[in-house]
């Protein structure tokens, strides 16, 4: 049985990012938590559930969320933030008339940022929005599958480790999903973990980057 309630209770935590933040960050309430998702327990459960069988599986199950571990906590406390705002990004179906227009211009760019994002069927250009308009206008609108604007750009820097180290980028991804965030785009360039987002989570994307990345160099010091 008591396996039973560990093995459910781990399963709806891991579907909840906002209790995973809690229990990573230590703020949680296990008492709390564990009467929250009591009723959902109740549902699967073949026997009588008690609250605090429930709370000793809550707590056990704080351990899986430590995402400092080993190296990765060396690169995470080794990075920096930088915070590009005013951007823009335009989609396009993917065909060698539109190929042979990103190529010329990326020959000829003067702006400050442009990111091109290749998919299978899909390219994404990603620029400051000044450039914006350029580049958007090089594309027939048959071809433009989305477009926006008011979007910013949080480029992470790390020690060159990053790239022999798994599981650092997914830190900093988790560090912003967490905090329900979305991302409109993302790319890595080397050292660099490129995240886009609203300019309207801007803030709130930097704090949690800057959080973790504090955790980090507290462990490490």
């Amino acid at each position: 049985m008591v396996k039973s309630i560990s093995k459910t209770v781990q399963n709806l935590i891991e579907e909840d990012l906002s209790l995973q933040d809690a229990l990573q960050r230590d703020y949680a309430n296990y008492s709390a938590i564990a009467r929250m998702l009591m009723s959902k327990i109740k549902e699967t459960a073949d026997s009588q559930v008690n609250i605090e069988s429930i709370i000793t599986a809550v707590k056990r199950a704080k351990i899986n969320y430590t995402i400092l571990q080993g190296e990765i906590t060396k690169v995470v406390a080794g990075s920096g933030l930088n915070i590009r705002t005013d951007m823009a990004k335009v989609s396009v179906e993917k065909t060698k008339e539109n190929l042979e227009k990103i190529r010329k211009t990326l020959a000829t760019f003067s702006g400050d940022f442009l990111q091109v994002i290749e998919g299978n069927s899909v390219v994404t250009l990603i620029s400051d929005l000044s450039s914006f308009g350029k580049i958007s206008y090089l594309f027939s609108k048959k071809d433009v599958i989305d477009q926006k604007q008011n979007l910013a750009t949080v480029i992470i820097r790390s020690p060159d480790e990053i790239t022999s180290t798994p599981g650092c980028v997914q830190a900093f991804y988790n560090a912003v999903s967490r905090r329900h965030i979305n991302i409109e785009e993302t790319m890595s360039c080397y050292t660099e973990t490129i995240i886009v987002l609203a300019m309207e989570d801007v803030s709130k994307a930097f704090a949690a980057l800057t959080d973790i990345i504090t955790e980090a160099r507290r462990k490490t010091n």
